[in-house]
């Protein structure tokens, strides 16, 4: 049973891990990749319109959800996006996939665009939502933005600093953390059974941990990536789609859109007003009508 309205649940193995994916639907494949602090919930919204057109699968991020808990090493490899992206190619590969579009939201967007770099046979159409790359961001930080993005450099501090602290309260922080980045400022936007999900994994220590860990591969190796890549000339060669927040991350980083332009060969994008961080619950309707055309058309 899947908390998403008319999908159902497996557990997948892929690349010496197993993943908890949600599926519905029929046609085309879609993979739709959530960020952080969620689960495979932030899709609940818009899921099942997708399922219309595709056969849409919603998989946990390793280290999220219900998907499996690999440890970490020194260098962050195992929560690399690169990693992450082999397990969404290894996910195909268990179910006979060669090809698809994909959407990411938040961390689920760094591993789409990193598939993208790194195995562009596998991917038709992409759709980043609500981020630039990881070396942009990093390389744009004001006060400003350094206040609101805090977590970036607090979940990458050493273990277990963040571990210990956030352990005091998990879903107390990762509810706080919800709230500060919707337009309302609140839990409003979240309907009760995403919540529940979200909260769940929060009150796991180990997850908390691999969220974390997810934090010190984008503060390390996926920056570094991202940066051998620009030098090398490398761009998505994949059709994209960039969605973003009038009240967002990317929106307090200039023009986001000319940003994506410098990494893909085929770029269009929209930014969506009303909404926070969370565009696929919070503006659900805009998020489709902004993003749907470009993998249907």
């Amino acid at each position: 049973m899947s908390g998403i309205e008319g999908f159902t649940k497996t557990h997948v193995a892929t690349n010496g891990l197993h993943l908890s994916v949600h599926r519905g639907g029929s046609g085309p494949a879609l993979i739709l990749l959530h960020g952080y602090p969620q689960t495979h919930m932030a899709w609940h919204c818009v899921a099942p319109t997708f399922a219309r057109h595709f056969d849409v699968i919603v998989p946990d991020l390793r280290g999220y959800g219900e998907s499996d808990v690999p440890p970490n090493d020194p260098a962050n490899h195992a929560y690399s996006k690169r990693v992450m992206a082999r397990d969404i190619t290894g996910l195909m590969d268990t179910l006979g996939i060669a090809r698809a579009h994909v959407i990411g939201h938040d961390r689920g967007a760094r591993v789409a665009y990193r598939m993208a770099l790194d195995l562009p046979d596998r991917i038709d159409r992409l759709g980043i939502v609500e981020i630039v790359p990881t070396a942009d961001f990093w390389s744009a930080w004001t006060a400003e933005l350094a206040l609101k993005a805090y977590h970036w450099t607090f979940l990458a501090q050493p273990a277990p600093l963040p571990e210990t602290l956030i352990s005091a309260d998990g879903p107390g922080y990762i509810a706080r953390t919800l709230a500060s980045w919707t337009l309302a400022g609140d839990l409003s936007p979240f309907a009760p059974e995403a919540l529940a999900s979200y909260r769940r994994q929060a009150a796991d220590p180990a997850r908390i941990a691999a969220m974390c860990n997810d934090y010190r591969a984008g503060a390390t190796i996926d920056s570094a990536l991202d940066e051998a890549d620009r030098a090398a000339g490398r761009k998505i060669a994949a059709p994209l789609r960039f969605v973003w927040a009038q009240n967002g991350f990317p929106a307090r980083r200039g023009d986001p859109l000319a940003i994506w332009r410098a990494w893909a060969e085929n770029v269009t994008g929209t930014v969506i007003g009303g909404c926070g961080h969370f565009a696929m619950e919070e503006a659900p309707d805009a998020f489709l009508a902004a993003m749907l055309p470009h993998f249907t058309g």
